[in-house]
């Protein structure tokens, strides 16, 4: 039997809520419905779901603390759209970068909503299987480097710290979240700008070069990353995670 989709929206707007979920069974989807934080846990535990829909402005736990919080725990891997009711750059900002995949502003048609569902549900299986060995690392270790994720910071062997622009700690994260495997462009534009992915065209290969930089990257002496022609680029670097050698 093929795999149904299956979607969990969470809403405190019953219009909303119930509006999606129709929409989505009317689609060939299967819907759930949560009010609040409490009740996406509860639902998260008692069956698998493909992607969450979650709401921002909602009173409480609001979204953006619901999606840092479901990136830290054992739903990390899930995919989030999130709901915005403002078309509030912070808010679309601050949601990608806490590991949201996309987002819709409201008011929205049903159908972008579908669409948007199916788009990043796609993305997210392309990508190869991931251990994520590194997510709730708060110091990985690479070559003669060292990336503090919790302050940011690259350091090199003497703990000088090199500064990374936002851009760069994302790709540089995403590397680190998928070593030995390659990505192609599309799958790094995806994972490091969201929504947005779609705007830029080549600006991946300009961003890993000043990846490259930063990392002092000679491929005379060692690699970190490399680029595999006409497929993308792969981290070749083994990575160290505090407990490795426990």
């Amino acid at each position: 039997m093929d795999h149904i989709d299956n979607i969990l929206v969470v809403d405190d707007d019953r219009d909303i809520r119930t509006g999606v979920v129709d929409y989505l069974r009317k689609n060939g989807l299967r819907a759930s419905a949560a009010v609040d934080g409490r009740d996406m846990f509860a639902q998260l535990d008692a069956s698998a779901f493909d992607l969450v829909v979650l709401d921002i402005m909602m009173p409480g736990d609001d979204g953006l603390v619901l999606c840092r919080t479901l990136r830290s725990g054992k739903h990390r891997a899930l995919p989030i759209l999130l709901l915005t009711a403002r078309d509030d750059e912070t808010d679309r900002i601050i949601g990608l970068e806490m590991g949201a995949d996309d987002y819709v502003v409201k008011p929205f048609s049903p159908r972008e909503l579908l669409a948007r569902i199916k788009a990043v549900i796609r993305r997210t299986r392309m990508l190869p299987p991931n251990l994520r060995i590194t997510e709730t690392a708060e110091l990985l270790s690479f070559g003669r480097w060292r990336l503090d994720t919790t302050s940011r910071h690259l350091l090199d062997e003497h703990g000088t710290i090199v500064p990374l622009s936002g851009a760069e700690f994302r790709l540089l994260r995403v590397f680190l979240d998928h070593p030995q495997r390659v990505l192609s462009r599309d799958q790094l534009l995806n994972l490091t700008q969201g929504r947005d992915a779609e705007l830029f065209d080549r600006s991946i290969d300009l961003l890993v070069s000043r990846l490259r930089t930063r990392l002092e990257d000679n491929a005379k002496e060692q690699s970190y990353i490399k680029t595999v022609r006409s497929e993308g680029y792969v981290f070749s670097m083994p990575i160290s995670v505090p407990g490795d050698d426990a």
